[in-house]
């Protein structure tokens, strides 16, 4: 057995075997990849030590389908809360001109009123528009209503147009049918300027004209409608010009409908 072994390690195959037996491992360093290559671009090995923190909005604790709901607290007004988020508050400077570019204008859109009623949007040709939606159990209908209904009322004359659209979005807020809403805003508010029917101004059913409006005019949190009584400002050539939070009075955008109507 020991000759045979000794036999087979002499041959030209036991050479080459042995050789293969004696062979090393390759050393790392000459490897042909450097680990320099694997260095990351940013390090996210370590934590964050001190994660942003969510900004406090005005919101209060309600019953989302109560008449008394106020879950978004119009007391808590944009001059005296220090936590509501900056961002939310409309610029100073005033543009005459759209935000974003766009071929199409709001008289492209089609829509309904209370009625049910078909109404093509360029019957407001040459008016300045000012679109809200609105809901009749929120904190800030009172206000929102009664200041609409007054700057409707002194400008309607001079080319304003005020189109209130109803949405049950925010809170459950404007829970009621067409004839309800339509009730209780001309007999408790005095509105005389068009509601329209109920639509969603959000998600995957939002109306076309309000997916307009919000790709038109982007605001905090994107394109979202953050709450009942957002505002849009449309010119005379069927443009948005401006966009405001819900807490925006009415009053407020005053000095706005008035240069738009001088242009």
């Amino acid at each position: 057995m020991r000759h045979r072994l000794s036999s087979i390690f002499q041959s030209k195959k036991g050479r080459n075997l042995r050789n293969l037996l004696s062979l090393q491992p390759p050393k790392m360093s000459s490897m042909a990849f450097s680990t320099t290559f694997f260095t990351p671009l940013h390090d996210f090995t370590h934590a964050r030590t001190n994660p942003p923190t969510s900004p406090s909005f005005p919101f209060v604790k309600s019953s989302f389908a109560s008449s008394n709901s106020t879950f978004f607290d119009p007391s808590l007004s944009l001059r005296t809360s220090s936590t509501f988020p900056r961002l939310f508050i409309k610029p100073r400077s005033f543009s005459v001109h759209a935000r974003a570019a766009t071929e199409k204008t709001i008289y492209d859109f089609t829509v309904k009123d209370i009625d049910r009623k078909d109404v093509a949007l360029s019957k407001f040709k040459g008016k300045v528009l000012l679109i809200v939606n609105v809901a009749s159990r929120c904190g800030l209908t009172s206000s929102n209503y009664s200041e609409l209904s007054r700057l409707y009322e002194k400008y309607k004359d001079q080319g304003l147009e005020v189109l209130a659209f109803p949405c049950n979005q925010f809170g459950m807020q404007e829970p009621g049918s067409n004839e309800e809403i339509k009730q209780f805003a001309c007999t408790r508010y005095k509105a005389e300027f068009p509601i329209f029917d109920k639509v969603d101004v959000n998600g995957p059913f939002t109306a076309p004209v309000y997916s307009f409006l919000k790709s038109s005019a982007g605001g905090f949190l994107g394109d979202l409608i953050k709450w009942n009584f957002e505002k849009f400002l449309v010119d005379k050539n069927g443009k948005v010009i401006e966009r405001y939070p819900p807490t925006t009075s009415p009053f407020q955008i005053e000095k706005d409908i008035q240069r738009l109507l001088a242009a």
